[in-house]
Parts: structure tokens; C-alpha cells; sequence
């Protein structure tokens, strides 16, 4: 008999999968933020893990999946990454409304409608906000000349590569911004106060550091 699992277990799972996948040290106070929970709500989540087989905390404090706990993480993060690709590919939603819908969704898709997905869909390519099945590490990104927008050159332009997609609030507010996946923008300035002065299809504006951090992009080369 297949053996069931918690949406909160998939969450937590997930969560620790795809911080390990960017390259990330995963703390319960990581897994307290990323997941907005309270840390008393973690330290039980994570005993039980432990004690399913799902995960490994060694002396260092740092919680590591087990295989066990790693294939559970991957089908999780594939039916997301399936969901919204349905939601926009099939249905028409906008790239910035999605991720909380697919949150919400990826455990209600049986492995017969997963299945019908990747049939339809495929399990490769990129979601709409850019970003693999799971998540590259900066190390990965580098090699294919994406680096993140805080680090961007004055004066150049880039294509817009793929966005942090877990900050649904942040999403409308690049949307609004004029950023989309694919599309352009000009840094116009790099401010002492580590803004970005910077041009998009909206016009010129200001970002701050912390939203320049999420925002992958890759120069554009002059013709």
C-alpha cells in the first residue's frame, strides 16, 4: 500500500529541497521563515520527520533529507512546477497570480491527472516565473551567464531570466514595476544607498536591494 503523507510534511519537505537546491544551509529557523510558521511549530514538524525517515539532523543542527525524503520532496516540487504550467499554459493566468494557486493545488493531483500533465505538458522546461522543475544553484546559474540583478552593471541591459517565485507580494509588485519573464530592463544608475535607478516597459523607476536580489537576468550582447 502506498503510504500517505501530510500536506504540512509536503510542505516542510519541499521547502527543504528547494533550499538545499539554491545552494542554501537549512536551519528550522530557515524552514520558521520560509514557511511562516513559529519555530515551536518547526522543532515538532522536524522530530517528526525524523522520525518517519524523512529527514537526518546530524550534531551541526542542519537538517538534510533522506532518499526517502528526497523522492517525496521531488514528485512534490514536480507537481507544482506541473500546476502552474497548467494554470498559465492552459487556463490563461498571469505569471505574478500563480504560485499561491499551484500551493494549493499540487496535493490535490492524483498520479493519474500527474501523469495526463506530463503527457500534455511535459516534465522539463521552465515554470512562468523561469525557473526549473527545481531550483538552480547561484554556482549553476553562473555557468549559463544569469546573475542576479543586484549585481547588475550601470549603464547595461539585460533580458529578465526568472524571478524568487515564493513571495507572492513581491511578484505583483515586479509585475507592476513592468518586469515579466522574457522581457528587458536598463540599469540606469546604481545609488549610494543601494537602489538600482533602472527602465523597464513601464518606464524608469527605483528598486531596493532586497527585490534586486530575487530578480535573475543575463546581459544582453550588443549587435
Amino acid at each position: 500500500m502506498t503510504e500517505l503523507i501530510t500536506v504540512s510534511k509536503e510542505d516542510y519537505l519541499k521547502a527543504i529541497l528547494e533550499s538545499e537546491s539554491e545552494g542554501k544551509t537549512v536551519f528550522p529557523a530557515v524552514l520558521a521563515h520560509w514557511l511562516s510558521v513559529s519555530a515551536p511549530a518547526v522543532t515538532m514538524a522536524v522530530k517528526r520527520l525524523k522520525r518517519d525517515g524523512y529527514v537526518e539532523v546530524k550534531a551541526d543542527g542542519i537538517l538534510r533529507l533522506t532518499q526517502k525524503g528526497r523522492e517525496t520532496a521531488t514528485k512534490t516540487a514536480l507537481r507544482h512546477h506541473l500546476v502552474e504550467r497548467m494554470l498559465t499554459e492552459i487556463f490563461g493566468m498571469e505569471w505574478y497570480q500563480i504560485h499561491d494557486e499551484a500551493e494549493h493545488l499540487e496535493h490535490a493531483v492524483s498520479p493519474a491527472f500527474e501523469a495526463k500533465l506530463i503527457e500534455r505538458l511535459g516534465d522539463k522546461g521552465l515554470c512562468p516565473h523561469g525557473n526549473t522543475v527545481l531550483p538552480e544553484t547561484p554556482a549553476q546559474r553562473a555557468k549559463r551567464g544569469h546573475i542576479l540583478l543586484s549585481a547588475a552593471v550601470e549603464g547595461a541591459e539585460y533580458n529578465v531570466v526568472s524571478f524568487y517565485e515564493r513571495d507572492p507580494k513581491l511578484l505583483v509588485f515586479l509585475h507592476q514595476l513592468g518586469f515579466a519573464p522574457g522581457g528587458r530592463v536598463r540599469v540606469l544608475k546604481k545609488n549610494y544607498d543601494q537602489t538600482l535607478s533602472i527602465e523597464t516597459s513601464a518606464g524608469a523607476t527605483v528598486l531596493g536591494q532586497m527585490a534586486a536580489e530575487k530578480v535573475w537576468v543575463k546581459r544582453r550582447i550588443s549587435r
